[in-house]
């Protein structure tokens, strides 16, 4: 694993650890506890690992004029997804409002992780210096922690949302 990688397999093993949530989550029915807590756990994954990950490559990426137009894709992407969770929280779990609605998540969320992997992360990686590996690796599980303690799920719909 080369030193300029690293980071992007840190952010990797993260999205397969939400791609295992969305699994487990798809086989879920009803108003159970399991899928209750597969929420909460998934929406504290997603948004705690969006915010680091935001704060170590985001702000990075942003500052290189080569990446700024898929930075501010991933980070609208972003938003977007954490709408998404909370109207899904929002949302009765015991109605089919809420599995197609989950369905829907899935499928942005996994487009989008797989949109980082395979076009982003290459790319960006053809522009870090060591300096911003260094500071990328220092500040991901750090602020990942951090924002781990902040993030929650906050039952949002959509309509509600504020622009």
């Amino acid at each position: 694993m080369s030193d300029k990688t690293d980071i992007f397999d840190r952010l990797k093993q993260d999205h397969d650890d939400h791609r295992k949530l969305l699994e487990k989550m798809a086989s879920t029915s009803g108003e159970s506890e399991e899928r209750a807590d597969l929420l909460a756990q998934f929406t504290r994954e997603v948004k705690s690992h969006a915010a680091a990950e935001e704060q170590a490559l985001y702000s990075t990426m942003l500052r290189k004029p080569e990446t700024t137009g898929e930075t501010r894709h991933s980070v609208a992407e972003h938003h977007e997804i954490e709408e998404m969770l909370n109207d899904l929280a929002a949302t009765d779990m015991s109605s089919s409002a809420w599995m197609s609605k989950f369905k829907d998540l899935r499928h942005d969320y996994e487009h989008h992780i797989d949109e980082e992997e395979e076009d982003h992360f290459p790319d960006f990686a053809n522009y870090l210096t060591e300096d911003d590996i260094a500071h990328m690796r220092s500040v991901f599980d750090r602020r990942k922690e951090a924002e781990k303690d902040h993030a929650e799920v906050t039952p949002e719909k959509m309509e509600d949302a504020k622009e």
